[in-house]
């Protein structure tokens, strides 16, 4: 494990949580972050159901010629493809354009990213901001392919992994994770593994609702920031 991935202080947080201490394991353990995805997200539907159909109106009436939901084809637990919803928040021809600022990627394909990303239109930059573009996945929370916390779903399959990847293939993906509240959004793939693997060495019901409380304080925290 590379420890410089954390913090001094990032470190003794995460070295809190002590595999060998924790009160629920294995079957136990999955059974109680089942239900509380499913709690959590029923509960919270009356504020975000209704968001869904407001942020979709804005995103057709702004950027029309697409619709304002797509699925793109994401790695999930055991190496299975499914399709993970998301708002657009780019202009309708995104993809194509892909090929032509390939050259301003600033990591290590297959995995794609640039800093003010001029395919990304007004309205999905402050959907992203605020990480409401990834709004829709409670949906695949509720059908079983997502949980709450876990590793981020890849686009590319499985086959592209190196042998010691596949260990985030042995739970669900998740809507955050370590690397969603460590702060370092220009992390490789091999970094991020890094992360993913600590979270699946500790993974906990307390690990889960201490990564949910923080990721809500880093989204209030980035879209408070200028």
């Amino acid at each position: 494990m590379t420890m410089t991935l954390f913090t001094t202080k990032e470190m003794s947080w995460i070295n809190s949580f002590d595999p060998n201490k924790r009160v629920f394991k294995n079957g136990a353990y999955y059974f109680l972050k089942r239900s509380m995805d499913l709690t959590l997200v029923l509960l919270s539907m009356p504020l975000w159901a209704p968001l869904l159909l407001v942020i979709g109106v804005l995103i057709t009436v702004t950027s029309p010629g697409a619709p304002a939901w797509f699925t793109q084809l994401r790695t999930g637990k055991g190496g299975k493809r499914f399709r993970m919803y998301k708002f657009r928040s780019m202009v309708p021809n995104a993809e194509e354009l892909k090929k032509t600022y390939m050259h301003l990627n600033e990591l290590q394909w297959p995995d794609f990213k640039i800093t003010n990303d001029p395919r990304v239109t007004k309205v999905g930059k402050f959907l992203r901001k605020t990480s409401l573009d990834e709004l829709p996945q409670l949906i695949n929370v509720l059908k079983g392919e997502m949980s709450l916390v876990g590793p981020r779903p890849t686009s590319f399959g499985s086959e592209t992994y190196k042998l010691w990847h596949t260990e985030r293939l042995d739970v669900l993906p998740g809507l955050t994770g370590l690397w969603q509240i460590v702060g370092r959004a220009q992390l490789e793939f091999d970094d991020r593994l890094r992360l993913d693997i600590t979270y699946i060495e500790r993974a906990s019901i307390w690990l889960d609702i201490n990564i949910l409380v923080r990721t809500i304080f880093a989204v209030f925290k980035q879209k408070g920031a200028h």
